[in-house]
């Protein structure tokens, strides 16, 4: 794909994510959730240890960076702001996809954060379909060793990918392709949808597979089939990209179906969650980390301040959830008790 190409579609994912209308319209499933209040704690709020451990590395929250963007001046600036809010936090980042650096280098400096992040567990990205597409084993370790990363996401995108005016559509094969990458891979590959969801059969598959965790990034929050309505050159492909505002899984459900798959493996939470209540829902439902992108988004385009304080705020209500919950500790949320209902 031509380099001039490839900015214009980074450049419009952002503008399109900041102003038009792209959620999805399923809800993520966690609204049906709702904890056990319990009012009489006997917790010190204070004391609440919000602490997960991930590849053997403690992340002082399970909140973490969903992927989001690289590739342009916009993108570096954003971040950079993300990278310097979860490095003071303590948790971890997801880079948006990377592909465009291997063929282009001189774009790296959009995604390398490590001068404003050294501690922050990182996640360096590319789309799972590139290997079908020339993309090497090769051009992996690259990817991770020129931004010091400490995991390799490989996203899967199919819907978005089917939709999309210049999509990447061969998804034949891709499975042994990542097991191969999962030997030989210096650092450990996280598997994620985009917005759609992790099914079971696809959670089993991967987990057979070898990949050290799956994010589910479910149905619920943005839809990647609605931004690449927005981005359609015809009519046509407006149309068939339109029909897709409901697809897939909402994150609730996909969160349980990873979860009964590969019990063994750490679960991410994404796709559609709001705040940190529905943070607590997922690590209750099993997750062991949860991620937001779209508020990130917001303030990352003002400063890195701003991206602090949407941090505090979703920290701060993941801990008052924890402490109506009745549990001093990740351990203690995830054998708590939620309800089903209205």
């Amino acid at each position: 794909m031509g380099d001039t190409i490839l900015k214009q579609r980074k450049a419009d994912h952002i503008r399109i994510n900041l102003e038009e209308d792209v959620a999805s319209r399923l809800s993520s499933g966690l609204d049906r959730l709702h904890f056990i209040h319990q009012a009489l704690p006997e917790i010190d709020m204070a004391a609440i240890d919000m602490s997960v451990t991930l590849f053997g590395r403690r992340l002082n929250a399970p909140l973490f960076v969903s992927s989001m963007t690289g590739g342009t001046a916009q993108a570096a600036q954003i971040n950079r702001n993300l990278a310097i809010a979860a490095q003071a936090q303590g948790i971890a980042m997801g880079l948006g996809s990377m592909r465009a650096a291997i063929a282009h280098p001189e774009i790296i400096d959009t995604f390398n954060v490590r001068d404003v992040a050294p501690d922050v567990m990182l996640f360096a990205n590319v789309g799972a379909v590139q290997l079908n597409y020339g993309f090497s084993f090769d051009d992996c370790q690259r990817l991770v060793e020129m931004v010091a990363a400490d995991a390799l996401i490989l996203h899967l995108n199919p819907l978005q990918e089917a939709v999309q005016p210049e999509g990447d559509v061969n998804w034949a094969g891709l499975l042994g392709k990542i097991e191969a990458l999962a030997r030989a891979l210096s650092v450990p590959i996280i598997v994620k949808e985009v917005g759609a969801g992790i099914s079971r059969q696809a959670a089993q598959s991967l987990a057979s597979a070898g990949v050290a965790a799956i994010d589910v990034a479910g149905a619920g929050g943005t839809s990647w089939s609605q931004v690449e309505m927005y981005r359609a050159q015809t009519s046509t492909q407006r149309r068939i990209a339109a029909a897709f505002a409901d697809w897939g899984i909402p994150t609730a459900d996909s969160i349980r179906y990873c979860r009964e798959a590969a019990p063994h493996l750490p679960i991410f939470a994404s796709g559609g969650l709001k705040n940190g209540v529905d943070g607590a829902k997922c690590l209750a439902l099993g997750a062991t980390l949860f991620g937001l992108a779209r508020p990130f988004l917001l303030a990352a385009t003002q400063s890195a301040e701003a991206v602090t304080e949407e941090m505090n705020v979703i920290l701060g209500q993941l801990r008052v959830a924890m402490l109506c919950a009745g549990a001093k500790n990740i351990d203690a949320l995830q054998t708590g008790g939620l309800r089903i209902g209205d």
